[in-house]
């Protein structure tokens, strides 16, 4: 997710005296035509709670923005290993403007917010929140940012969650791609190098396999004292989020990207996502309607616990030393003992995503967990998803639900945007093949019991439950798109959704939230309420 906004959000809704809660109506909001309305936030005002005439009002209130200062600290200033300030070439402190994900942890008496910077290097601060108990709004007291030194820093820190024992599991999206590593030099990308001021500038401070993980944080007590950790057992991924199913032990894993795959992970023990077995999915497409519909089945990639992976990051691992790697001998086949795979995202330097791959003998462990997607791909999984997003859960009809971007690449027949094109299925099975649609759209799985696997969360089908709608009108002279006119911004119907991205879910009331993150789509991004009995959407 490319974020552009910097303002941490909080909706407050007064339910007291309701005692059953089975319908909410927000207010709907307006499309924004004026350039004012553009830059403003507008947001539904009142909400009807069970179909009552009475009305609740609500609105939008900022806690912090990017810059603000509370007691001695700027929240979203940048820090390297030391807990000194990162300094711009003028002199001026870095500050983040890419706030993301926000978490709320009681803790006793007090209420902490956990907030996420999408940057390079990553922030993550810790904020102590007041509550007003009349109107329910919340203030910040103070804010700190997290030290992250233990964990090598934070990269990327994009969509999270919160675990049902009440800690902060946030995320490290794009991971580095480790093959592109120069152990010499310690250069990669231009993306990766940004990092090296975590280290006062030294890149060979750096290993790409720090990043690219499940990262979670637990507030110890009401002192605000915390205890980070990197999940290495849970796999390297472009992580959106991670999220924990009531079980406590069953984790779904989202992959943000081009040519991705959507994963899961069972731990050996409740509220302990230290040690288990990840699992990838294998679609295997029953109808390309509505997005799709699929039945899935689940690759074991193996069992794993932190310590044994942070072993191999303490060793300084490259991926030389867990894969052989030979060029193709033609499109789309490779040498006898060699798989053939479509590597999918930042796969190679040159834009080519087939490859010819053999992990050396006994690294299958360390290729699970420090190359998932290489590896899942071999074993078999389905790397053709595009661009997952957030993840929330219906309790009461055991549904996940999961936001796809953008039905593009894999996704798509051996084509890119609807037009002829076998770069991104080359190499793999091509079990994906669905109609382009630059709007995306959000999945329902269904999850049952699957003894063997030792979950009653286990996604058994996924299927298209409200996708976005391209606009397809055109000026018959030019032929050059007009959209729906006046919103000549909008290449996504502006009553319908457009790529999807963070997700939630209002429990009783059968409403799933979905906000977007949008260019072009839409050209301003906006959030929806979605009824799933009436199938009522409401920009809210």
């Amino acid at each position: 997710m490319k974020l552009k906004k910097i303002i941490v959000p909080t909706l407050i809704i007064s339910l007291s005296g309701v005692v059953q809660a089975n319908s909410i109506e927000f207010s709907p909001v307006k499309v924004p035509e004026t350039d004012a309305e553009k830059s403003s936030i507008l947001v539904s005002q009142s909400v009807k709670i069970n179909g009552r005439d009475e009305a609740h009002q609500i609105g939008f209130h900022t806690i912090l923005r990017s810059g603000d200062k509370v007691g001695d600290r700027i929240f979203g200033q940048l820090i390297d290993s030391n807990g000194n300030p990162l300094l711009a070439e003028d002199g001026s402190v870095k500050i983040s403007n890419n706030n993301d994900f926000a978490s709320l942890l009681p803790i006793g008496n007090k209420l902490f917010m956990v907030s996420h910077f999408e940057s390079r290097p990553g922030a993550i601060y810790i904020t102590e929140l007041n509550q007003n108990l009349k109107t329910g709004l919340l203030t910040a007291v103070n804010t700190k940012p997290a030290d992250l030194s233990k964990v090598k820093g934070g990269w990327l820190h994009c969509a999270g969650s919160v675990t049902p024992w009440n800690t902060h599991l946030g995320s490290e999206e794009y991971e580095p791609n480790a093959e592109l590593h120069d152990a010499k030099t310690g250069s990669l990308d231009r993306h990766y190098e940004a990092m090296a001021a975590y280290y006062g500038g030294n890149l060979l401070k750096l290993n790409p396999y720090y990043y690219g993980y499940t990262i979670e944080i637990k507030i110890l007590n009401q002192a605000g004292d915390y205890d980070v950790i990197k999940h290495y057992a849970m796999g390297r991924l472009a992580f959106e989020l991670s999220y924990v199913l009531p079980d406590q032990k069953t984790v779904y894993l989202s992959d943000d990207g081009i040519n991705v795959g959507l994963y899961m992970f069972v731990a050996d023990r409740k509220m302990d996502l230290s040690s288990g077995t990840l699992y990838a999915a294998v679609w295997n497409q029953i109808s390309a309607e509505n997005g799709g519909n699929a039945k899935l089945e689940w690759v074991n990639l193996g069992h794993a616990t932190h310590s044994e992976i942070k072993q191999y990051l303490d060793q300084g691992i490259t991926f030389a030393e867990i894969f052989d790697k030979v060029a193709p001998v033609e499109a789309g086949v490779c040498p006898d003992t060699y798989t053939s795979i479509n590597a999918g995202y930042k796969a190679d330097k040159y834009g080519r995503f087939h490859q010819c791959l053999k992990v050396k003998p006994g690294m299958e462990k360390a290729a699970s967990r420090l190359e998932t997607r290489r590896y899942a791909a071999m074993k078999g999984a389905t790397t053709e998803l595009g661009k997952e997003e957030g993840i929330t859960f219906n309790q009461v009809t055991n549904t996940l639900y999961v936001a796809i971007s953008g039905i593009v690449r894999g996704m798509e027949d051996n084509q890119k945007n609807g037009k002829a094109n076998t770069k991104y299925d080359i190499g793999g099975p091509n079990k994906i093949k669905l109609p382009y649609n630059r709007c995306g759209g959000v999945y329902a799985l269904d999850l049952g019991t699957d003894a063997a696997i030792g979950s009653n969360f286990v996604a058994k089908n996924m299927y298209g439950l409200i996708m976005g709608n391209m606009t397809q009108a055109y000026d018959k002279k030019s032929h050059i798109p007009v959209y729906q006119q006046p919103f000549t911004k909008n290449k996504c119907d502006i009553d319908g959704i457009a790529n999807p991205d963070n997700l939630a879910f209002i429990p009783d009331y059968h409403t799933l939230l979905i906000a977007e993150d949008t260019g072009s789509g839409h050209q301003n991004d906006m959030m929806w309420s979605y009824n799933l009995k009436t199938k009522k959407l409401t920009r809210i």
